[in-house]
């Protein structure tokens, strides 16, 4: 495991700009590799956003969470992905910004991405559950933890099966737009290779971000949770930062919201692969009101989101539209309450 404890503050901070400059220019052209997949197999934006975005851009929650569990930091490696799922909703007010006075939500008009944003609120809803009762460990593992995965297996599941199912759809619809294509590969499989190349270069920088902001909180002698809920969380969703800034430009905006909720599926299933390699009692077991009130921030600003999809309204306030604004003060707001929790 790479350990850059030993080195001084300013080394740790110039190879963390070094990788966060990788995962940015990787997660860029995942997004144009990802929009040509798309094209190629008719599979649509939100499908694609879910079934490759989602994943890929997962990849450092993964390494730096199953890391954590592995050295006995329970905190830590729950914080990071309680704290990445309401980092990611300001991602999205990120690619807001880029529009330029029209509201992102009123770009997207089909049910389906409301479909995954209520489904990352319920297995929200499941681990503030799991922390106020507590978990029972079966051969090593929380049933509550398991539940989680599960849970998240099936909602994956009926999204796919959801895919065509049109019977609600916002009306007017806007217009469709054309993205650029320049640069995109033209066969499916050099569209894949290009991205199994993206996700080696995501998955190795990430895991350099996460050691190295490790090092950093150490450093500056932060709490570990807070640690784990601010600087991990921002470190390990750079690649979503870069995709979902890459799909706007695209005028992918259905991808870059299937892409953040469903990172935030995959990542809340996470936690069963924390317990398993955690070596205590169930790591439920070892969370309290931090990573509760994390868990309701996430939803807070989830459904924040889903008002303004159902909403959709097209007006903008300084370069954001009025939910996005809501979803910031309100993040803001709880990372205020959670480093006096913490």
């Amino acid at each position: 495991m790479l350990d850059f404890s030993g080195y001084p503050l300013w080394i740790n901070a110039a190879v963390f700009l070094a990788a966060a400059a990788a995962v940015w220019w990787a997660g860029t052209r995942l997004t144009h590799y990802a929009d040509a997949i798309s094209t190629i197999t008719g599979l649509g934006q939100a499908l694609i956003g879910m079934l490759l975005l989602g994943a890929v851009t997962s990849l450092p929650e993964i390494a730096v969470s199953v890391t954590a569990g592995l050295s006995g930091n329970a905190g830590l490696a729950v914080s990071n992905i309680l704290g990445g799922v309401a980092l990611q909703m300001v991602v999205i007010a990120i690619g807001d910004a880029l529009l330029r006075g029209q509201a992102i939500t009123f770009q997207v008009a089909k049910p389906a991405i409301l479909l995954q944003a209520i489904f990352s609120c319920l297995l929200l809803c499941m681990i503030v559950a799991a922390v106020l009762v507590g978990d029972v460990a079966v051969a090593g593992v929380g049933l509550w933890s398991t539940g989680i995965l599960i849970g998240g297996v099936l909602m994956l599941w009926l999204f796919t099966r959801y895919k065509g199912n049109q019977s609600w759809e916002a009306v007017p619809a806007p217009k469709p737009l054309k993205g650029d294509k320049k640069n995109q590969p033209e066969s499916l499989s050099t569209a894949l290779l290009l991205t199994a190349g993206a996700a080696a270069i995501i998955l190795a920088a990430g895991v350099i971000l996460t050691r190295t902001a490790d090092a950093i909180a150490t450093e500056t002698g932060i709490s570990g949770n807070f640690i784990g809920a601010t600087l991990v969380a921002a470190a390990t969703s750079l690649p979503e930062i870069s995709t979902v800034v890459a799909a706007v430009r695209l005028k992918r905006y259905m991808m870059a919201f299937s892409e953040i909720f469903s990172t935030n599926i995959f990542d809340l299933m996470l936690i069963f692969l924390i317990d398993l390699a955690y070596g205590g009692p169930a790591v439920i077991n070892e969370q309290g009101s931090f990573a509760a009130f994390g868990a309701v921030l996430g939803i807070a600003v989830t459904l924040i989101y889903v008002a303004g999809l159902i909403e959709r309204r097209n007006k903008a306030f300084l370069r954001l539209g009025v939910d996005s604004w809501a979803v910031l003060a309100t993040y803001f707001g709880g990372i205020g309450v959670l480093y006096v929790l913490s």
